[in-house]
């Protein structure tokens, strides 16, 4: 077997040539001759060293390692074009991508702040965002999918280098008329019998309400959960229970969907956010640029 006789035209040629269920169609997609189309099928099964395609009168199918090659080809053309397209942002005068993943409290709260005057003033940066739960940025930042994760304190970290973002406070949302609507301040087992609108159970938000409710030895009572702060003002304003949220991100509901904040008295509902990666000592220069940019008090 002499693998490095392959190459992408070929690899090309056969992923064309499995999608497409024939040799005549797959050259035809290739912009190839049908006989020269199949020379390079067979020429790749002698590189492998094992038969790709069987043959019959209705075009082909794949054999068990026609399967496998066309599995991996598919990752290889896509890796190449994203390394064309990453050459083509550097042509044009890019030094760096972050790959930056974040949870929902940072992405509604802060970043788009944040990260609008780093692209001002680091034109040459490209930033590419996720949006995600704690625990999976995590483990993005740990087997490298991620360059830069922001999660919430509490998740589980282990081998990252954990860095402080911002702090963010946990109110009560209920809606207008609720028994509790009058109320500035309330503590958390005082709200723990109504019906709670939460967001997955994976999130780190859910957890700690979780954990919260389980250190009063009591349980909560989930009624709904969805996947955004906006669906949870939603569901609050119907009037399908209440919810614990971030003070900042629910600001521009309170009067769109009628409805009251109240601040818990519980130290839990005060949290932060952290910036973690993998290994401070060899992030690149554009990464760290962003990671000071994050790190640094926003003016007021």
């Amino acid at each position: 077997m002499n693998l490095h006789r392959l190459d992408l035209f070929s690899l090309s040629l056969f992923s064309l040539v499995a999608r497409s269920g024939s040799i005549s169609k797959g050259a035809e997609l290739a912009h190839l001759a049908v006989g020269a189309a199949s020379k390079r099928i067979t020429d790749l099964e002698a590189a492998v060293g094992a038969a790709l395609l069987e043959r019959h009168s209705r075009g082909i199918t794949l054999t068990v390692a026609g399967q496998a090659l066309q599995v991996h080809a598919q990752r290889i053309l896509s890796d190449v074009d994203q390394l064309a397209a990453d050459l083509s942002d550097y042509a044009t005068g890019l030094v760096g991508v972050v790959r930056l993943w974040a949870n929902t409290s940072a992405v509604t709260q802060f970043l788009p702040a944040d990260i609008s005057s780093f692209v001002r003033a680091n034109a040459g940066i490209r930033i590419e965002m996720e949006e995600e739960d704690s625990g999976e940025i995590v483990l993005a930042v740990l087997d490298g999918r991620a360059d830069v994760g922001i999660f919430a304190d509490r998740t589980p970290a282990f081998g990252l280098h954990q860095m402080s973002y911002r702090e963010d406070r946990l109110v009560l949302v209920v809606p207008q008329g609720h028994p509790l609507a009058r109320r500035r301040t309330v503590r958390f087992e005082e709200v723990i019998d109504y019906d709670f609108v939460s967001l997955p159970k994976s999130t780190s938000l859910a957890k700690r309400l979780q954990a919260e409710t389980k250190a009063l030895g009591r349980s909560l009572k989930m009624r709904l959960q969805v996947r955004s702060f906006d669906a949870m003002c939603q569901m609050v304003a119907a009037g399908l229970g209440v919810a614990v949220l971030p003070r900042d991100a629910i600001q521009p509901h309170l009067r769109s969907m009628n409805l009251r904040q109240i601040a818990l008295q519980d130290a839990w509902a005060s949290r932060r956010l952290l910036i973690g990666v993998r290994d401070a000592n060899a992030v690149p220069r554009h990464v760290r640029l962003l990671i000071d940019h994050l790190c640094t008090p926003s003016p007021g």
